[in-house]
């Protein structure tokens, strides 16, 4: 009877291996199961969002799945990229990665909520650029050094917008100060799209962002360039110097954008992903958008994206011990 009943529990057990079996086998390779999430750490009109919006489609149409943007502003990109290091590494949400939250703002803080490093599968870089440093069209600065020479001569009375605490914005500007022995104050908002807003409307003097955000505005006469901060003029503003040729070449700084999941993620996912995103990366029609924009499209694998992020935590980490920065 025990025997009997052995039996039969093993040849239902058996049963279910049997239907476990197949079922496992038919599961859809990725990313066929579900549309993708990709996590923008950052309002709508900034920078990060052209870069989302510019590579959202033809990523779709490669991947054959939907993407769908889910902006999650805060701290400085920080909320967003704290909930993608606890997402599911499965390849389902991602994450438009800058400089900001991916190589300053979790040095800022006592405590990292994440390790820029090691909370992440860096699966490609998408873009570099320089920063460019704006103020409005009617301030008597010329360029970038003779900014430098007002806020000298009006201390207390410069202020600097930021798209938040511990975004690139917010540290171009302390550099700034490192560079030149300044005090000009910080003034954070929640992302590029208000900062530049205020600036216009003569709330602050001066914004260091990418040309992703401020080129239009400059295009369209609302702001003024001083200069841009890579090692060479930005084709897009052929007349506007570099920090270096103002005498400020500690000024030099680049921004980066580049897609990321979580930790942990399978290789195969990260391999296909990488792949997919180099293609549209290579489309003519994708650089030109990002060179009308002030941007260059910089395309790394994953080893190499990892690489370029470790080096700019190594340098911004210097400027913070530096200026002994902290958030809180």
């Amino acid at each position: 009877m025990q025997r009997r009943s052995l039996l039969a529990h093993l040849g239902l057990a058996l049963g279910a291996l049997g239907l476990v079996g197949p079922a496992l086998a038919q599961q859809p390779a990725y990313p066929a199961a579900k549309p993708i999430r990709l996590i923008i750490g950052f309002p709508p009109g900034g920078g990060i969002d052209f870069t989302a919006r510019t590579v959202q489609q033809p990523l779709q149409e490669a991947l054959k799945q939907q993407i769908v943007v889910d902006y999650k502003p805060g701290a400085g990109g920080m909320l967003a990229a704290t909930e993608l290091s606890r997402a599911a590494p499965d390849g389902y949400t991602l994450m438009l990665a800058n400089t900001g939250p991916f190589a300053i703002a979790p040095h800022l803080q006592a405590k990292q909520p994440y390790d820029p490093l090691r909370s992440f599968s860096y699966i490609g870089q998408i873009s570099q650029g320089s920063y460019i440093a704006v103020t409005r069209p009617d301030h008597p600065a010329k360029n970038l050094k003779e900014f430098v020479d007002w806020a000298r001569a009006h201390p207390g009375k410069a202020y600097y917008a930021s798209a938040g605490n511990g975004s690139s914005t917010h540290l171009n500007g302390e550099l700034l100060n490192q560079v030149t022995g300044l005090d000009i104050i910080h003034v954070p908002y929640k992302g590029s799209a208000p900062a530049v807003q205020d600036l216009i409307g003569g709330q602050t003097q001066l914004m260091i962002d990418a040309g992703t955000v401020l080129l239009p505005q400059v295009k369209s006469g609302k702001l003024k360039a001083l200069a841009v901060t890579g090692t060479q003029r930005d084709p897009q503003l052929p007349d506007v110097p570099t920090a270096a040729e103002l005498g400020l070449a500690g000024m030099q700084s680049v921004g980066f954008q580049g897609l990321v999941g979580p930790a942990g993620m399978p290789r195969e996912v990260v391999d296909r992903l990488s792949a997919e995103l180099a293609k549209v990366l290579a489309q003519p029609e994708i650089k030109a958008k990002f060179a009308q924009a002030g941007s260059e499209v910089h395309g790394l694998n994953a080893a190499g994206f990892s690489a370029f992020v470790k080096a700019e935590n190594e340098k911004w980490v210097k400027l913070i011990k530096e200026r002994k920065i902290q958030l809180d």
